[in-house]
């Protein structure tokens, strides 16, 4: 329609004010009760959220994937090797077996049954003439020795003097190379008696890997695998390189190990249930391949008020009173790992998320010197 002069419409028709009052459709149409009420929730909701973004306190942490390891390398699995070439001739363990340090493991017999014999022979050449070598030494010493007195008294010639000196000398160096003819005599002898391989400490043959007499061996070919006693266990996480700058030794991580029940709420450790307390106490300064880098993780220590609290005997409480023991979480075992870094706003943390931004660490740039900082 096309409104003209006041009351006066399309079609040339003139309406009066009381037929004007009567055109109220506009003035009934209201806001369904519903929608009303869903927009005064979402206002609150969206007010609420803003306020718990910017004062909800959440620590930041950056997850790692990894499995249960020892910080000493002599602590980890390791294998038994031979010592020396030959045929195995009699084991003395099997797999399972637990063994003390200095129990003999596996005899190795040389291929050759006379070998040994032979280099006893051969050993006590070389003792009897590194012997001879020596006494003739000594007895040439000797007649220099005399041939100077009398060269002083004027009864001998300086030549005499001299070639007793020169033969002195040729003794002296045939003796040092019987001297090394008798050590090699001894090394090559007493490498046989290295046949017996015992165990380098307390600890599980794990598995036995070579077989029966009829096996052939060779010096450092491997024989058995070995797990030591009393391993310190740590833990060892892939950490992401986005957030690798704040993870640095010092930091507490909460550790869920595989096959035990846990709840790890990220931004409040506190709330986290089934998962235990680690320290950082090594970054590896450069990444891996796919780009994570390796960070272990040591147990902490406990304290006084842990030492006596046990939820069943033989098992520390989780949380901050240790990690289970080793029946339960056993070398090799996978983790899951939290590393706690800054405490910051919720909204900030969200914020960093979705940008993918690392962590901030203001430390470093708070003690930059000044002229470097106003440049950054």
């Amino acid at each position: 329609m096309r409104r003209g002069r006041t009351g006066d419409f399309s079609f040339g028709h003139a309406y009066g004010g009381s037929s004007l009052e009567r055109l109220d459709c506009l003035r009934r149409v209201r806001v369904p009760r519903p929608l009303r009420t869903f927009s005064w929730l979402l206002a609150c909701s969206i007010l609420l959220a803003a306020v718990l973004l910017v004062f909800t306190p959440w620590v930041q942490t950056t997850v790692g994937i990894g499995r249960v390891t020892t910080l000493d390398p002599r602590d980890r699995v390791q294998p038994i090797s031979a010592l020396v070439s030959g045929r195995v001739a009699e084991w003395y363990v099997r797999d399972a077996d637990t063994v003390k340090a200095g129990d003999p493991l596996v005899r190795i017999q040389d291929l050759d049954d006379e070998l040994v014999v032979r280099l006893q022979a051969q050993l006590d050449a070389a003792i009897r003439k590194h012997a001879a070598a020596k006494q003739a030494a000594d007895t040439a010493a000797l007649d220099l020795a005399r041939q100077e007195k009398l060269f002083t008294d004027g009864l001998t010639a300086r030549l005499t003097v001299e070639q007793a000196s020169i033969r002195l000398q040729q003794l002296r160096v045939a003796e040092e190379q019987t001297l090394g003819e008798l050590n090699q005599a001894e090394v090559n002898f007493s490498r046989q008696g290295s046949q017996l391989v015992v165990a380098p400490r307390d600890g599980t043959i794990l598995n036995v890997e070579a077989g029966d007499t009829a096996t052939i061996v060779s010096a450092g070919e491997g024989l058995a695998m070995f797990l030591p006693a009393d391993a310190e266990r740590a833990v060892e996480l892939f950490i992401d390189g986005r957030d690798i700058g704040l993870v640095k030794p010092g930091r507490e991580v909460r550790l869920e190990f595989e096959g035990w029940p846990s709840f790890q709420f990220s931004g409040i450790p506190e709330y986290a249930i089934g998962t235990f307390a680690g320290e950082v106490v090594f970054v590896e300064p450069s990444a891996r391949t796919d780009g994570r880098f390796r960070v272990l993780v040591a147990e902490r220590e406990l304290g006084t008020a842990c030492q006596q609290a046990s939820s069943l005997p033989g098992l520390n409480l989780a949380g901050n009173c240790g990690w289970p023991p080793e029946s339960f979480v056993r070398l090799g075992a996978s983790t899951r790992g939290w590393v706690l870094l800054e405490t910051v706003p919720l909204g900030y943390e969200l914020w960093r998320l979705l940008n993918n931004f690392p962590p901030v660490n203001v430390a470093p740039l708070a003690s930059l010197p000044p002229q470097a900082s106003e440049s950054k």
